[in-house]
């Protein structure tokens, strides 16, 4: 049950100071909160023999208000100690787990859905944060709080009279082990389902053109409702288990009532305790009613916290699919990018994506990748990107393999645009300044002449400031694209890769921006995927890829000499363009 906590040891060894500082006023809270009773007994016997005078009364008075003051003020440093630290470990999670997510690669995030890891984000790391805080309350209070209480009810008052009343807590210690073991159950299956209905609406949201255009709406809805039927069941499910908490510690006391009631006014009877005696003891066994209380809490509350510190710890204990070096090579520049007979197999496929691949690309030339749809152009390019585990061969930079090299380093070296752009919910100006945060209008201006987006700033409602909406979504393809291209050529990246990022502009928009790319990015490596064989017509190499394999390779002019499938294609283009025209 407290697994958790141990598994947070190394966070209550950070802020040891302030968790000490913390139990020790709330130990002292429960001291003192034992002494108004006694006091106000003391009190009463006073009255019953009428040895009390008004001075006396005063002085009673006057140390019960004390008492609640000191009481009011160790209540205020416990509480932001203790609950401070619930605060702050969760955001010491959260960020480990944001950091964890950041360096995971493609691998990872096929086999987990994003609505699943939104939800050990936000509900998980709150169950657990909750277990540093509310949890150490009630585990203090569970514990050592009752402990004094039950002495101060045995040694002040009579230890038979104790003895007597806490009978039936035998009752509540079964009923906690019981329901402790299904809460656990219940709320992992809970909290799963959680993640499944977060996945849901990702998706809906996302695909919901493809929603309406299909007129899946209904069916759509109706998918969510089932979904959230089931979170509704798994989650009445641990309310059942919850909820027979509260009975159980009120049956319980109820019993300890009737017996120190009881048994008490037959003791007072026999004159074996004062009648301020049983006073103080029934506030003693009312203020233990909230210890009995904290003991469900406290189960509830810790197997809550398993339950989700084990579902985030799944997610932080996986390794990354790529390991940074152990001692990283630092190169200055990439002056060549080497495929070294490299053959490359995606974790899911049952045979080589890329089949020994050998090509060698000096620093300041452009690599033009063609081939039919699936031929493997995009696995080619990604290889740069390093983002799955090695395959044979070797992938050189500037003569070190890139298993040497940081990834630090390695991105920060190349300027990526894929097929599908990404474009955050923020303006224009925001989404190319990602690319170079500290860029002015003037260097922002410049990126996008370069993707020959300026024509099109005065057809948005606010220039550069206009918010492009959830992954773009108020511009068209071929303005997400050039926004896209603007941001990686903002960056002047050493090593530019356009994976197919041309095919949503039209045909004289492709030329202009070949031809910017051409002049200004002169001394620096270019790779450029694409269907349409204009976009490569310059490039200092091309190569064709068939089924993962290279099987033409030269230049424009060689290409065409050879007779192939490129000569082929061009062919084909170039009529569709002269009948288009």
């Amino acid at each position: 049950m407290f697994a958790v906590l141990k598994n947070l040891g190394w966070f209550f060894q950070l802020e040891k100071k302030r968790y000490l500082v913390g139990l020790f006023f709330l130990i002292v809270c429960g001291g003192l909160e034992l002494l108004p009773p006694l006091l106000l007994g003391n009190a009463i016997d006073d009255i019953v023999t009428g040895s009390i005078s008004w001075g006396g009364l005063t002085q009673y008075l006057l140390l019960i208000l004390g008492l609640v003051a000191v009481i009011y003020l160790c209540t205020y440093v416990w509480m932001h100690r203790i609950f401070g630290g619930a605060n702050l470990v969760e955001r010491l999670l959260r960020t480990r787990y944001m950091n964890h997510l950041l360096g995971m690669m493609p691998p990872f995030f096929e086999k987990n859905r994003t609505g699943d890891l939104m939800a050990k984000a936000t509900n998980d790391l709150r169950s657990v944060a909750a277990t540093a805080g509310f949890g150490m309350l009630v585990m203090t209070d569970s514990t050592f709080f009752l402990v004094v209480i039950l002495f101060a009810m045995g040694f002040l008052v009579s230890w038979k009279l104790t003895l007597a009343a806490i009978l039936p807590l035998p009752l509540i210690a079964v009923g906690m082990v019981i329901y402790g073991r299904a809460i656990h159950k219940r709320y992992t299956a809970a909290q799963d389902a959680f993640g499944v209905m977060n996945d849901q609406v990702l998706e809906s949201v996302a695909g919901v053109r493809v929603i309406r255009a299909y007129v899946q709406e209904r069916e759509d809805q109706q998918k969510f409702q089932d979904i959230t039927d089931d979170v509704y069941r798994k989650n009445l499910a641990v309310a059942k288990v919850d909820a027979l908490f509260e009975p159980t510690i009120n049956f319980s006391i109820g019993l300890s009532y009737v017996i120190g009631l009881s048994y008490g006014v037959y003791m007072v009877f026999q004159n074996e305790i004062t009648l301020g005696s049983l006073v103080s003891f029934n506030m003693y066994l009312g203020m233990m009613i909230w210890p009995m209380f904290a003991i469900g809490e406290l189960i509830n509350i810790m197997q809550r916290g398993n339950a989700s510190l084990d579902r985030v710890n799944s997610t932080l204990s996986v390794p990354p699919d790529v390991p940074e070096p152990e001692q990283p090579v630092h190169v200055r520049t990439p002056d060549s990018v080497v495929f070294d007979h490299l053959s490359f197999r995606y974790p899911s496929s049952g045979e080589d994506n890329l089949k020994d691949i050998s090509l060698t690309l000096k620093r300041g030339q452009t690599l033009g990748v063609v081939g039919r749809t699936g031929s493997g152009k995009s696995t080619l390019l990604k290889q740069l990107l390093h983002e799955y585990p090695a395959g044979t061969g070797r992938l050189l930079f500037a003569g070190v393999p890139v298993e040497n090299l940081s990834k630090e380093q390695l991105h920060a070296w190349i300027g990526y645009v894929p097929q599908e752009q990404i474009l955050f919910s923020k303006t224009v100006r925001q989404n190319i300044q990602f690319g170079k945060k500290d860029a002015d209008d003037e260097t922002i201006m410049e990126a996008i002449r370069t993707a020959a987006f300026d024509q099109d700033l005065h057809t948005l409602s606010d220039g550069l400031d206009t918010l492009v909406g959830e992954k773009g979504v108020a511009l068209s393809g071929g303005q997400k694209q050039r926004v896209s291209l603007a941001r990686a050529f903002i960056a002047d990246p050493e090593i530019l890769i356009l994976d197919d990022a041309l095919s949503a502009v039209d045909a004289r928009t492709e030329a202009k921006i070949i031809e910017h790319i051409r002049t200004q990015r002169s001394g620096k490596t270019t790779l450029i995927s694409t269907h349409r064989l204009s976009a490569i017509q310059h490039a200092d190499w091309i190569v064709v890829l068939e089924d993962g394999a290279i099987t033409e390779e030269g230049t424009h002019e060689m290409l065409l000499a050879a007779n192939g499938w490129y000569r082929e294609q061009y062919e084909r283009q170039q009529l569709e363009n002269h009948l288009s025209s």
